[in-house]
């Protein structure tokens, strides 16, 4: 069966090497005769996995070791909760930017725990654009925005001076270009958007930040800092997942690391945006200069075009192109591992259609 130009939005193509090096380990890890999936996480062959999967993420954000990298399950959306619960002060408040559905799932879940200004929002305009004119005081315990916006395919170019705790869902395009990540006092994004499968999720978080809450009675399960002390493992953590995730990395960094990657990313985007601008039966959803590097959003102008079309890119041996269900159209998800030639295959596509 011929490999599929994979432009699904998650879970994400990954690189062909993690695909056979995971499945040497499911087999038999490291030569000991066991499968990846039946050894325990206590053992020195996964805390080697463990360790050295904590240890990249810093050497690839050049961060240092006033950051603890945790590995946790539940999602992102289980951030969304953990967020506030961890940062939020008891009768305090924090500033939330609205710029698509996931930013709203995030926006309901701190309403929860504590009051929450939503301090922008392009909601009105159906998550057209990224807001821009806001400010963010020290009134706020923290400021949370997401960095990229998969259903709409928008995408923060620039972050705000805050004078409060940044905190950001980079969940979509964790890894696909240069940022200045010391700016931010915590991160978290799902793995299979970028990093990896399904089942883990990384957390990146500023040791200093955390336990000034005053909140009572924590659920251990949900504080920070009992996952800090227990070195991601306070429970069984997904031992698969971040074993993958770390082949995502390794691959990452031989080769040319998050510049080479972004370099890439631009490529690839940059061919893809063009054919949509210039053909006049495709357009996009949001405005030019918020355009999403990680996942292009467009539509048909001509919906009876619509038959032909997906005919057309399947037989190309194209998958995942369809657009998320709450707003239609296409959405070619442009990952780390994606290839520019897939990308090349969808715009002679894209060039075919009459």
């Amino acid at each position: 069966m011929s490999k599929k130009h994979n432009f699904s939005a998650g879970p994400c193509i990954l690189p062909q090497e993690v695909f056979e090096k995971s499945a040497e380990a499911i087999l038999d890890f490291n030569g000991i005769g066991l499968s990846l999936l039946e050894i325990s996480h206590r053992s020195k062959d996964f805390v080697a996995v463990m360790d050295e999967a904590r240890a990249i993420v810093k050497r690839l954000m050049n961060i240092g070791d006033d950051y603890e990298v945790l590995y946790l399950g539940g999602g992102a959306s289980l951030q969304f909760a953990m967020v506030p619960y961890n940062l939020m002060k008891v009768g305090g408040k924090a500033a939330y930017l609205d710029t698509g559905t996931w930013a709203a799932g995030a926006i309901k879940e701190a309403k929860k725990v504590g009051s929450v200004d939503i301090v922008g929002s392009s909601k009105e305009e159906n998550y057209s654009f990224i807001p821009k004119d806001y400010k963010i005081g020290a009134e706020y315990d923290y400021f949370h925005c997401t960095s990229n916006n998969t259903i709409y395919g928008t995408q923060m170019k620039t972050f705000p001076e805050v004078d409060t705790l940044m905190v950001c869902d980079m969940s979509s395009d964790i890894f696909s270009r240069q940022l200045d990540f010391s700016k931010f006092d915590l991160i978290y994004a799902g793995a299979q958007k970028n990093m990896g499968p399904a089942g883990v999720t990384l957390v990146v978080v500023k040791k200093e930040i955390l336990g000034k809450t005053e909140r009572e009675n924590m659920f251990s399960i949900l504080d920070y800092n009992q996952h800090i002390s227990k070195e991601s493992m306070y429970n069984t953590p997904p031992v698969f997942p971040i074993y993958a995730s770390l082949l995502t990395l390794q691959y990452l960094e031989n080769n040319g690391g998050i510049a080479a990657a972004e370099a890439r990313n631009e490529a690839k985007a940059k061919l893809l945006y063009n054919e949509i601008d210039s053909n006049p039966l495709f357009e996009t959803f949001c405005v030019e200069e918020d355009r999403s590097l990680m996942n292009v959003s467009f539509k048909l102008i001509d919906e009876t075009k619509k038959e032909e079309f997906d005919a057309a890119w399947k037989a190309a041996g194209i998958s995942g192109l369809n657009g998320h269900r709450s707003l239609g159209g296409y959405r070619a998800s442009l990952y780390n591992a994606l290839p520019i030639e897939s990308v090349q295959v969808l715009v002679d596509v894209m060039k075919s259609l009459k």
